[in-house]
């Protein structure tokens, strides 16, 4: 590729093979289980010690055979219980993960007291909030003291014996963990109800494959640079359901780039090899690619894989020169340490200084696991400062990785499991750098989910959209659905928004304390907690909108928005709506329901009005009605009464078919009585007043608070512990109404008039 393309290249980034689960299944080398392996046929000691083996050294897909093979022979064994979920966990399969964590709990829990600790971890990243908290809970309670007996997890349990002791400050920091993994499930719980204005979209089978796809890094507007294990040299144009072929070669790491499908939104072309450099090597992992901003270094990855799966990382850099580009070679200035990995190299501009971000695990300075460095890189000679701890605001005991620098905003992106998250790794942005940032926030969702969110990185040219890799639902899968990595597409929309007032409807004054409620056309709900009666909702293209207020003793009005008509090239809107409260009053009525004479038949025109109410129950849920029916004075009393059930019955079937719950309905008919106007007058009939006497009214009899809001984000307890705080109101009522304007019948007199 020309030098000037490269100029076109603003940034980039992406994760080292330590990362990728399914590269740690595949050491043909060592381990392969088939059908007619002999290993199947091992004593059961050998096979377990075999299994063991095959755990210690990462192979987590090759031990899951064997252990399962261990279960079926000892189906009630804790320990092999736990290992398989510990191989689920580690190759990322959260379902069975989770289901044998929780068995581990039923079979031994005070032995494998983490159990319940790992299975909170592995529902949360399911997207089980509600079950993951319960879990987190259970664990807490059952660990309330620092000091703990329990086991070791996995390669030191192994090593040490199977020793029962936990360490103290182990569980103190699980326990802390723990209260963090529980704000985390709250958090997208909320947030999940306020998406933010982005589409994302997976990249396509021309980019991604059934095994790992990583680095993202747009060549201009044209085409995208990436990593992949799923396509040898020889088969770039293998497609996502590409088979394993016995070549070892197959599953590393190496580079590709594929043009972008002219007059198609983010679609793109079969991939090619990247030749630039040769810096793909068939027997290490490459990876991690990114020009410096004048386009004249590029700068990538090489991992190798040690007898033991042991991924060990370095930074190597190439310069564009009159003969092409060098030969690579390994960063060094304290950057390459053969102690540690070294990956995912960025360079950016922060101010007038050109930065190298990247991620190590080296202990020197470390806050722990993996963390974001930076070298400053001096402009005389190319050479690398002594590399910087970006410092405890980005850092955290866990794992930060995937640094991305975007020098217009002057924010840093990179991926974290140490921090408040929707799963395990999330996005966040911060801003400064590149040794102090403030703003460190999580990027919300859909950018992050409950699985693994890594590599963000945006398109160049100040525009909007961008990539990130993730393994979330819809990826390609080779063993589970979540198993591996895809590249997936980001497209900003237009950010819509709707903005608020809650008004007492009387007093024209802000109507504190009120759930406001967002629901779209397909019934899901938005629920937003207005303590001063003011709102704020977020939309999305291509939906329709109804929105009403939620308060005890009141009923709502509605707000009606659309977005069916707004394109993604539309530009940023606000509407402005305003939800008016009435205080509950006992009945109502509504008018033009019509009957054919002597019927219980509706007529057409009784649809709209009808209409309305239906609008209103499904505005006002917590509402109970009673309809009442009502005919004129002609024909005997009891035909009269019996015809007025009739058509107050006609009238709750049709709230029914249009989605009132039957339960919140009763039909009852009153005949003649009650009259509203007088059937005659002067002994004449009374045409207008006999229309007036054809009636049907509605009494609001009960307001249930368990029917009125599914979740209210400000109050304490999850949506189940606030729905048993509620109490039923119910109210005793009359058998017959206290029309406005009607006389009650006094006892024992005749109605018939």
């Amino acid at each position: 590729m020309r030098k000037n393309w490269l100029l076109l290249i603003l940034a980039t980034i992406l994760v080292t093979i330590h990362y990728d689960s399914n590269a740690q299944s595949n050491n043909v080398k060592k381990y392969k289980s088939r059908p007619n392996d002999p290993k199947n046929g091992l004593p059961y000691g050998k096979k377990m010690a075999y299994a063991n083996q095959l755990y210690k050294d990462g192979s987590y897909f090759n031990a899951i055979d064997y252990y399962q093979q261990l279960k079926a022979a000892d189906e009630r064994n804790p320990f092999i219980t736990y290992q398989l979920a510990d191989c689920y966990r580690f190759t990322r399969d959260y379902v069975l993960s989770a289901h044998y964590y929780s068995e581990v709990t039923h079979i031994s829990k005070k032995t494998y007291p983490l159990a319940t600790y790992y299975a909170g971890l592995m529902l949360k990243q399911q997207g089980e909030y509600q079950a993951a908290m319960a879990s987190f809970n259970e664990f807490l309670a059952d660990n309330k003291k620092s000091a703990q007996r329990g086991v070791l997890t996995g390669k030191e349990e192994i090593d040490n014996n199977q020793d029962r002791n936990v360490d103290t400050k182990v569980m103190k920091d699980l326990k802390k963990r723990a209260k963090m993994e529980i704000e985390g499930c709250l958090m997208a719980i909320t947030d999940m109800k306020m998406p933010q204005p982005v589409t994302i979209i997976n990249a396509g089978p021309n980019i991604n494959t059934v095994r790992t796809e990583l680095s993202p890094y747009p060549l201009g507007d044209s085409a995208l640079l990436f990593s992949t294990s799923g396509r040898n040299r020889g088969n770039a144009r293998g497609s996502a359901d590409t088979k394993y072929d016995g070549d070892e070669d197959h599953y590393m790491e190496q580079f590709f780039y594929s043009h972008k499908q002219q007059g198609y939104v983010d679609s793109f072309q079969w991939p090619l090899t990247f030749n630039d450099g040769n810096f793909n090597n068939d027997k290490l992992h490459t990876g991690n690619g990114c020009y410096s901003p004048g386009g004249d270094y590029f700068y990538f990855t090489r991992c190798t894989e040690g007898d033991t799966m042991r991924i060990r990382c370095h930074i190597y850099v190439s310069k564009f020169d009159v003969s092409g580009w060098t030969i690579a070679v390994p960063l060094q200035s304290g950057i390459y340490d053969e102690n540690s990995s070294s990956t995912m190299p960025f360079v950016a501009k922060v101010g007038k200084k050109e930065i190298l971000f990247f991620s190590s695990d080296r202990k020197t300075q470390s806050r722990g696991g993996y963390d974001i460095w930076y070298s400053v890189i001096d402009p005389r000679n190319h050479s690398y400062r002594r590399p910087q701890n970006c410092g405890k605001q980005i850092n955290t005991s866990s794992d930060e990785i995937t640094p991305y620098y975007d020098s217009r905003e002057q924010k840093l992106y990179f991926s974290s499991n140490g921090k408040k998250s929707f799963g395990g790794f999330d996005i966040y942005s911060a801003d400064g750098g590149p040794s102090r940032y403030t703003n460190v926030h999580n990027m919300g969702y859909p950018i992050n989910t409950s699985a693994d969110e890594l590599y963000y990185i945006k398109d160049p040219v100040g525009k909007p959209d961008a990539y990130v890799v993730s393994n979330r639902i819809g990826s390609y899968a080779l063993k589970n659905p979540t198993c591996c990595n895809d590249i997936w597409r980001i497209q900003q929309e237009p950010r819509l928004v709707v903005i608020g007032k809650v008004l007492n409807k009387k007093t024209q004054e802000l109507a504190p304390q009120t759930v406001v409620k967002m629901v779209d056309q397909k019934g899901e709900m938005n629920t937003y907690n207005s303590e001063d009666g003011n709102f704020l909702f977020n939309m999305a293209r291509g939906h329709s909108y109804v929105i009403t207020g939620d308060k005890q003793g009141y009923t709502s009005s509605r707000a009606s928005v659309s977005t069916m008509e707004i394109k993604r090239s539309d530009p940023d809107d606000t509407v402005m709506v305003t939800i008016f409260l009435d205080s509950i009053k006992n009945s109502f009525s509504v008018s033009n329901i019509y009957y054919d004479y002597d019927k219980a038949t509706l007529r057409p025109e009784s649809v709209a009005s009808l209409d309305s109410v239906v609008n209103f129950l499904k505005d006002n849920a917590s509402i109970t009605v009673e309809i009442y029916s009502y005919t004129d004075s002609k024909g005997t009393p009891e035909y009269n009464l019996a015809l007025s059930q009739r058509r107050a019955q006609s009238v709750l079937d049709y709230l029914e078919k249009n989605g009132v719950d039957r339960g919140r309905l009763t039909a009852k008919g009153f005949g003649q009585k009650n009259a509203a106007a007088p059937n005659d007058m002067a002994g004449k009939d009374n045409p207008e007043g006999r229309q007036l006497n054809r009636r049907t009214e509605f009494r609001i009899i009960a307001d249930l608070p368990t029917r009125r809001v599914l979740y209210n984000s400000a109050m304490p307890g999850t949506m189940d512990q606030q729905e048993k705080n509620l109490h039923v109101e119910d109210e005793s009522t009359d058998d017959e109404p206290a029309t406005p304007g009607a006389k009650k019948p006094a006892a024992n007199k005749d109605d018939d008039n």
